[in-house]
Formats: structure tokens, sequence, C-alpha cells
């Protein structure tokens, strides 16, 4: 500023005698001021045009370290190649009905994981107004399922900021997560403020221009109840964590700061809409990163990656949800694991795994060998290093679905102790595959590698304890009324699952499905199952499940789930013959609930209707009202020859109308 000839020497050394730093730029604001428009002019071309820090003057101590230790701790794991995807966001206009109610994967499969928006917005122009009559956002929420990579998104832009790429608005970027809260039962927000920077030796400098960051609300212990905040100004004044949030978020408590939560779907309805003033949302990958991020994940063996490739490619539901960063690895494992040992299984000719429980089933009978990627052959667990991970697992399991009835996601030493997990035994080469451990400043926190990690494990507990348990084993505390048999506890599963209203269980009641396949029988019999168990249970339990397809008048995302169950128990006769009446399009009379919930799922995975969903003359008025749920999520609809009346007209009309409506054309 003094070779522009803005500030003479002596106002600059009044200025730097001031402290602390926002005190000193009120100080050049108030220099500035008194010399006129013409001064204030020059500071804002200067820094609009200027490629230094100015927004962080480096003879700062404090803000120096604070940098150092964020371009530490948030430039681990990150690729330059795999970011780009990050770098532009989709712009919502708040959640969908799809996204408030449905599990995550359900809401992929639904939309064939394409994000019905047109709107993005670059990373950088995150926080600043959308045009020159707006102003900036203060509560910024982005959303995206599980394994989409929100914290990686995170720690790209502060690591981007720290390194004064993009945002140099931005004074101070205080970044935290829900796994770290989870650690407190009261805080102040000026403690809020100091456990994000701990450098700091003022927190009430921390003001405008700052941003506050908190990933993972979906991670977070405790439900945010706006409705009932017991209203807090004093930003020193202890109180609950969660009363803590819900005050910041609506303004009581550091009114000045920018906000920005990170969360999955259905755990970001906990804020109203009225409070949230942009949303932004991940999106997956395309298909050229798809190709992209398999071939950094066989960086040595570009065949194999194209071999996993093509089968991914082969099967239309894999393949949409592999659109997902975190899901697409999983997949590529247990693909890549295949095809290195098809050669090995000579009872019978191998086939490719397709379903989930299938994929997964491949993955941990790949971690309890211990046979990576990465790792040579001779190195293979020893039989007893083997029989320790399979009881590992199954306290695992123990864990992961008890914490999956509690919605928790996120452990502590204290959870280990509880359901008899040694510590030790954590650093395992198997315990690094399934869950992840972070070191905390309070405390050391556990979580698994992917929700779906969980909801497996979950299911493998539940499929092992539910053939001796004699009472009802959603009931942590074993008080119940006696439940005999396997089949009693697995309707028991299915009801529980029918009922959950965030349908938090439906892919692990398609885990437990899934393990009554003979095709993963015969995988994992000797390793987790016991060899043909389950020939006695399987004709009960399609029972079961397709007698859950006739409860319903309209066929909801539970009779699609149901269906997707049977097909993981490889019970494919009612999909198969559907299909086969539309490619013949012979579909007319033909319409049962139980055949309308298999069009339903064959509307989300079928080759038939890729192109254009054809449900010319074949549609009922009671059929086209129980299915419109379904057909909303397609993007070509042929309904010709129907000789639809008035009615149904107004019910198509209601169906265009909703936000989640993916219609593009209709005939």
């Amino acid at each position: 500023l003094c070779r522009l000839e803005l500030l003479r020497a002596q106002e600059a050394a009044q200025v730097q005698a001031v402290s602390p730093l926002p005190e000193q730029v009120r100080a050049v604001l108030d220099v500035l001021a008194g010399k006129g428009s013409h001064s204030s002019q020059s500071l804002q071309s200067f820094m609009d045009t200027s490629s230094s820090q100015l927004h962080i003057p480096v003879h700062e101590p404090m803000v120096q370290k604070h940098l150092e230790s964020l371009q530490s701790s948030c430039g681990n794991g990150l690729e330059t190649g795999a970011l780009q995807r990050l770098t532009n966001l989709l712009l919502v206009e708040g959640l969908t009905d799809i996204q408030q109610k449905d599990h995550d994967i359900l809401q992929v499969e639904a939309t064939k994981g394409l994000p019905n928006v047109s709107k993005s917005i670059p990373l950088e122009k995150l926080f600043l107004p959308l045009s020159k009559v707006s102003i900036p956002p203060r509560i910024s929420v982005t959303i995206g399922v599980a394994g989409i990579g929100k914290s990686t998104l995170v720690k790209l832009f502060v690591r981007s900021w720290a390194k004064g790429e993009i945002n140099r608005d931005i004074l101070f970027v205080l970044p935290l997560t829900f796994r770290e809260l989870n650690a407190h039962e009261k805080l102040s927000a000026e403690r809020l403020v100091c456990s994000a920077f701990p450098h700091i030796t003022e927190p009430s400098c921390i003001s405008a221009r700052t941003l506050l960051i908190l990933d993972g609300l979906d991670e977070f212990k405790t439900p945010l109840d706006f409705s009932n905040t017991v209203v807090c100004t004093d930003p020193k004044k202890e109180i609950q964590v969660d009363n803590l949030i819900t005050n910041i978020i609506r303004g009581n408590l550091l009114q000045e700061v920018s906000v920005w939560v990170t969360s999955r779907p259905v755990a970001a309805r906990q804020i109203p809409s009225g409070l949230v003033d942009r949303m932004t949302e991940i999106r997956g990958f395309g298909d050229a990163e798809m190709k992209d991020f398999l071939d950094q994940m066989f960086l040595d063996n570009r065949d194999l990656s194209s071999q996993v490739l093509q089968h991914i490619r082969a099967n239309r539901p894999l393949q949409v949800l592999c659109t997902i960063p975190g899901f697409c690895w999983i997949s590529g494992s247990s693909i890549a694991y295949f095809l290195r040992h098809s050669s090995d299984q000579s009872q019978e000719e191998p086939v490719v795994p397709r379903t989930l429980t299938e994929i997964y089933s491949y993955y941990f009978k790949m971690a309890l060998s211990g046979d990576w990627l990465e790792k040579p052959r001779e190195t293979l667990r020893t039989e007893q290093a083997a029989n320790t991970s399979k009881k590992l697992v199954g306290s695992l399991g123990r864990l992961a679905f008890y914490g999956l009835l509690r919605r928790r996601h996120v452990f502590y030493e204290q959870d280990m102790k509880a359901h008899g997990i040694d510590l030790s035994l954590l650093h395992s080469s198997l315990c690094t595959r399934l869950l992840l451990k972070e070191d905390m400043q309070a405390c050391t926190a556990y979580y698994f590698s992917h929700l779906t990690i969980q909801e497996f494990l979950a299911a493998l507990y539940y499929y092992t304890a539910a053939k001796r348990a004699i009472f009802d084993l959603f009931v942590e505390s074993g008080v119940s009324w006696p439940k005999l048999g396997f089949l009693s506890h697995f309707r028991s599963a299915v009801q529980r699952a029918l009922q959950g209203e965030d349908r938090h269980l439906d892919v692990f009641i398609r885990f437990l499905s899934g393990l009554l396949s003979p095709r993963v029988n015969r995988l994992l019999s000797g390793w987790l199952l016991v060899k043909d168990e389950h020939v006695g249970f399987r004709s009960q339990a399609v029972s079961t499940l397709e007698g859950c397809l006739d409860a319903e008048p309209a066929v909801s995302s539970r009779a699609v789930n149901a269906m997707r169950c049977l097909q993981e128990m490889q019970h494919t006769d009612t999909a198969k013959a559907v299909e086969e009446a539309m490619r013949t399009e012979s579909l007319a009379g033909r319409l049962t609930p139980i055949n309308c919930s298999a069009l339903a799922y064959l509307l989300q995975v079928s080759d038939v209707c890729l192109e254009e969903t054809n449900l010319s003359n074949c549609l009922t008025y009671n059929a086209c009202k129980s299915l419109l749920p379904q057909l909303l999520f397609c993007h070509s609809l042929r309904l010709d020859n129907n000789q639809f009346k008035d009615d149904v007209m107004e019910l198509l009309g209601s169906v265009l109308s909703v936000k989640d409506c993916q219609i593009q054309r209709l005939r």
C-alpha cells in the first residue's frame, strides 16, 4: 500500500502497531476513508489484481501456524486426477422427497445415478453471491450419499484456501467434524472456535469473513432439534453441543460467521429449509471418471482395469451404484479378486459377482484371506490367523448391527470394549480394510470404511445369531417375548425394515436375503457360512418377501426393495417373466400386484427400459395409479393406446409437477 502511495510510512507504522489483525484492517480502512473515494477504489483494484496473499499477512505468526497445520492435515490422500469431479457442485433447490425418505443406495438406484439438476457452481464460487444484487450465503449445506466424497471435498477446499488458490476474501477457515464434536457434552462458541483454531489467542477476533466448516452431520450422535432450541447469545456460555450447533445455524451465536455443513441427504433434513441460504450436491462419476478411477486402482495392470470395467458396464444395476466412488472401489476390488481366482474355482463354471451380496462376499473373503491386490500371494494368512479374523468379524458384526439400529456410524474406545473387541487387533490388515481409525485431540474415533460395509457385517451377525437366538435380536437388552428359529427372526427383520421411516434397514435386509443365495453359500461356506444351511430357509423366506408385495395399493420403494431382496436370493422367476412380456409387448392383463412390483423394479434395472419405457396398450387405471411413484424416474415414457380417461390424465399431470420427476419425454 505504501508503494501505491495509499499509505505514508508514518501511517503504515501506526497500523502495524495495532493488534490484533482485525484491528489492523479497521485501522487501514479508517485511514483510507479519510482520503476520499479514490483511495478506496485504488485499494479494491489492488485486491482484485494482486497475486499476493493479501488476506493472510505472513507476519502474523498465529495465522501462519494455522495455515501450516491446515495444509498438513488436509493435504494427505488428495490425488489431483481424482478430484476434478469435486471442483463443480450441483446447485439444488432443497431436498427432494426421495432424498428425505430413502436410503442412499435406493436414491442412487431410483435416479440411476443421474441427479435431476442442470445448474452447477464452481467450488471457488461456493460462498460468493450468485449475482450482483444478491448477498453471500451465511448457511450453506452440501449433500451427498455415503462414499461420494464429502470429506474429500472439504479437504480439497481447505487445502486450496490455505495455499491462497481460492476464496482469498475469507480471513479464517475453521474446519471441524461432527466426529470431533461427539467427544464433547458441552461447549461454548469460543471453545468451539479454539478447537478448530488451536493457535488462536483471541477467540473474539473471529467475526466477519470467517468460514466455519461442520463436516458429516449424519455422524453426529444427537439429532438437531430446531423447534425446541434453548436460545443462547453468550459466546462464553457452555451449553449442550446440539444446542450450540442449532444456535449457530439460527444466528444466535457467531452471527457474522459463514457456516458450511456437509451431510448425507436424510440427515440434512434436520435443518429447516428456511435457514439454508444455499444447498449444493456432489455428483457421482461419469463414464470417463469411472474408467480413470479404476485405472488409478490398478495402475500396474491396465488389462485387469479394463476387464473390471467391462464387467461393471455389463451389469447395469452395478454400473449405476459404481457412480459412487466408495462403492466403485469395493466393487472393483471384489471383481478383480474374482478374476484373479476364477481359474481356481474348478467345481463349476465361475460366475462373475453380480448382486450386492456376491460383491461383498468376495470382498470379505479377500479380507479374511489377506489376499489384497497389493500384497504378494506368499503372505496369505495362516489358518490360526484366519480363525482369529473370523472371531473379529463376529465382534465387529455385533457392533455394526446395534450401531445400525441406533443410527450410529462412528464409534469410540468404550464402544469397542462394550462389544468385546480387542483394541490390539484393530491394527490388523483385516481391520484396516473394514474399520478406519482417526486420532483426534480428545479421543480416537472408529468408523466403517463405507456404510455398506457396516450393513453387510450387521447382516452377517444377524444371520449367524438368528440361528440360535431365543429372544428378539432387535432388543439389545435381550428382554422380549421368545422368538425361536431363523425364519422367525428373518420375518422380524423384514417387518422392522418395512416399518422404518427413513428406510435405514433396507440394504441390511437385502444383504440378509442375499446370504440365503446358493451362490453366496458356496462362496462363503467354510469361511463365514455353513455349507448348504440355506436350503431349509430359502423357500419360506421367499414367501415372506412375496407377501410384502401385496401389502400396499401403490408400488412403493419398499416393494421395489423387496424385489431386489428376491434377486439377491437368486429368485428371479417373476422378474424374468415380466421382462420377457415387456420385450414381446404382451403385458396387457398380466399386471397383478406382484407383477407391478416386478415391473417397477425392471424400470430401474432392465436394458429393455434403457432408451424408452414402453407401457403402451397394457395399463389399467389401477395399474397406472399404483406405478406412479416409480414412473416419475423414467426419462422417456410411452403410454399410448391405453385408453386413459380424464382422471388418469390428472394423475399424470400431478406427477410431472413433482420435484423428483425426471420424465423428459412423454407420448
